[in-house]
């Protein structure tokens, strides 16, 4: 999938059908030509439904079709028959949407499971035929009920991406280059900041056919909380990822440093994405000698105080069987030693 493909945030104007029209019949046969009241009732106006589907990854198949508008109900026919309801609109989404109304800014529903499904706009409903208003001393009544209107609302789709691991580091970290190596995603890779403007997944091959889904996240600045850079529309794709890995340059001028800022943007745009599991990956690491190496890792274990960190450069494939074997562990460890939190 091309960058230009993956679209996560759309809005759309939904619209449910208006209910059917009573029926004000009266029985009219050859021999009863003053039959009482059979007016049948109106249908229900359809629906707008969303569908969680697993087989799609973006929404892209909304960013040209915005409005969606389901069928009015029929109305009500003679010897009480009911007006066939309004077809219903199914508009499917990817795992991971969440819906906001978007003028009041509501969150509606998160959609997370296959098949899930959210009725977004209500039918109206179909007006009772003149059958239902017979009394005792109104025999005839020549009236009914017209059908109810639908629903109209200005719809917010968000989608979080669904991913094991995030790769969480400030812009040309080398990032995307990590996620070609590991899998065969196809990022753009350049040499200058926020080559990444949209989030690409990628599935990593383990051992024994093994997988586990990647995703790189474009790249953190500091004040990106308050939406400065990219901003919000990055972090929210962080909060569905299990593990964080964290990517720092070994050129970069304070490793504890960075890490930190990167730290404390995500609990300023979301306290709880500090429980998830992490672990420091130091990129680029094939410009360091050993001497230099062995330097570093004295330095790190004093600075990280037992963080989980390692060396890895992605162009000259080191470090990369390890890392692997480590986040794999992380995946599949409910109580993962490598869990750490920072006090403030």
């Amino acid at each position: 999938m091309t960058e230009g493909n993956f679209v996560d945030y759309v809005k759309i104007h939904v619209a449910s059908g208006k209910g059917g029209q009573g029926s004000r019949h009266l029985r009219r046969e050859k021999y009863i030509p003053k039959g009482g009241p059979d007016g049948g009732d109106g249908g229900r106006g359809g629906h707008v439904i969303l569908k969680a589907n697993k087989n799609m990854w973006t929404l892209y198949h909304l960013k040209f079709k915005r409005h969606f508008a389901a069928g009015h109900g029929g109305s009500g026919g003679k010897q009480t028959s009911t007006g066939a309801d309004g077809e219903d609109i199914y508009v499917d989404v990817p795992l991971g949407t969440v819906i906001k109304n978007t003028d009041t800014g509501e969150t509606l529903q998160e959609l997370t499971e296959d098949g899930q499904e959210l009725i977004i706009a209500q039918g109206g409903k179909g007006g009772m035929g003149n059958a239902h208003f017979k009394t005792s001393t109104n025999q005839t009544p020549r009236y009914a009920q017209p059908g109810t209107e639908g629903e109209e609302w200005n719809i917010t789709l968000e989608m979080k991406v669904l991913a094991d691991v995030g790769l969480v580091g400030f812009p040309n970290a080398g990032k995307s280059t990590l996620l070609s190596v590991l899998s065969a995603a196809k990022p753009k890779i350049a040499d200058y900041e926020f080559t990444t403007l949209k989030p690409n997944l990628g599935i990593v091959t383990y051992r024994d056919y093994k997988t586990f889904v990647m995703a790189d996240i474009p790249g953190i600045i500091e004040g990106a909380a308050e939406g400065k850079g990219l901003g919000h529309y990055f972090l929210r794709h962080i909060e569905r990822n299990s593990t964080l890995l964290f990517l720092i340059p070994a050129d970069a001028p304070d490793i504890r440093k960075q890490y930190d800022i990167l730290l404390d943007e995500l609990k300023r745009y979301n306290p709880e994405l500090l429980d998830k599991q992490r672990l420091i990956a130091i990129s680029k690491s094939d410009m360091l000698d050993e001497e230099l190496k062995a330097e570093m890792k004295t330095l790190l274990d004093k600075e990280l105080k037992g963080l989980p960190y390692l060396f890895i450069s992605s162009v000259a494939q080191q470090g990369l069987v390890e890392l692997k074997d480590a986040l794999w562990e992380m995946l599949n460890t409910e109580e993962s030693d490598s869990h750490q939190k920072i006090s403030d």
